[in-house]
């Protein structure tokens, strides 16, 4: 078998900083950074409940083309890329597929996801099909796909072309050792040269839902509620104190760019003058 091609991943302590974030948050968080958008579309949780947090490993799949592939289902199974792509995986490892969007392919197999599950791997993200889904949903990795098929992985569309180089999976740019946040709202790419920010930002984030959620669900208003990211407090830096119906809508606030001021609702307005009184 030739040479297993491993990635650089990202210590344990950025990862830990980033469990419990949640997808939704750094979505968000990512955006206001200047990345749009870091969410592979298409895979959605087979899973639930699950949320995980790793470096990805990437397995790039290509249209099939007879004289270029021609290998049937277990033809040299240790050169197959597919597997290496597995073999490469170390405790908290994330596979990232791009299937194409495939919908007949079943790019793993239980087997193969018993393997990777035993190597200590904690999902995968295919932008298409797994098979064997009836036993693969017992195990504890989390799986978010687009579907699932009883075909084998190169059986009609597709073939494994590279693993561990970058790929397009769900539209979304995928370099290994990018962080792979998960959990039932979808998946996000988190650049590595970003994460640490991330974990910065995104936790004041967390913190701040964790103490507007309870109050909102017992019926208190939305109004007022904002977040400041790097900053605990912010003052207007001008006020419209006098007259009625005073409000900061539209008032900057002294912190950086990303604060964002919640509008005040519209005030009532005095009811029209009537014809007598313009006379």
């Amino acid at each position: 078998m030739s040479e297993i091609i491993d990635i650089e991943r990202p210590s344990k302590e950025l990862i830990s900083s980033l469990e419990g974030l949640g997808s939704a948050t750094a979505s968000g968080e990512l955006h206001k950074m200047g990345i749009r958008d870091p969410f592979i579309q298409g895979p959605t949780s087979f899973t639930g409940g699950k949320s995980i947090v790793g470096p990805a490993l990437t397995l790039q799949f290509l249209p099939i083309r007879e004289d270029i592939y021609q290998d049937g289902e277990y033809s040299d199974p240790e050169e197959q890329l597919h597997r290496k792509v597995l073999y490469a995986a170390k405790p908290g490892d994330i596979v990232v597929v791009d299937a194409r969007g495939d919908m007949t392919s079943g790019v793993f197999g239980e087997m193969m996801l018993t393997f990777f599950q035993g190597q200590g791997g904690k999902g995968i993200i295919v932008d298409g099909c797994i098979r064997d889904y009836v036993h693969a949903q017992e195990l504890e990795i989390g799986m978010w796909l687009k579907g699932v098929t009883p075909n084998y992985h190169t059986q009609t569309n597709i073939y494994p072309n590279s693993y561990n180089t970058p790929i397009a999976c769900g539209g979304v740019l995928v370099n290994p050792g990018d962080i792979i946040i998960a959990d039932d709202d979808g998946a996000v790419v988190v650049p590595i040269t970003l994460a640490k920010e991330l974990a910065g930002v995104g936790g004041e984030h967390s913190h701040f839902l964790r103490e507007s959620c309870p109050s909102s669900s017992s019926g208190s208003s939305l109004r007022g509620k904002r977040r400041h990211s790097h900053v605990e407090s912010c003052q207007p830096s001008s006020s419209r104190s006098a007259g009625r119906g005073a409000s900061l809508s539209g008032t900057k606030t002294l912190c950086d760019s990303r604060c964002h001021l919640v509008p005040a609702p519209p005030t009532s307005r005095a009811a029209p003058p009537t014809a007598q009184a313009a006379a």
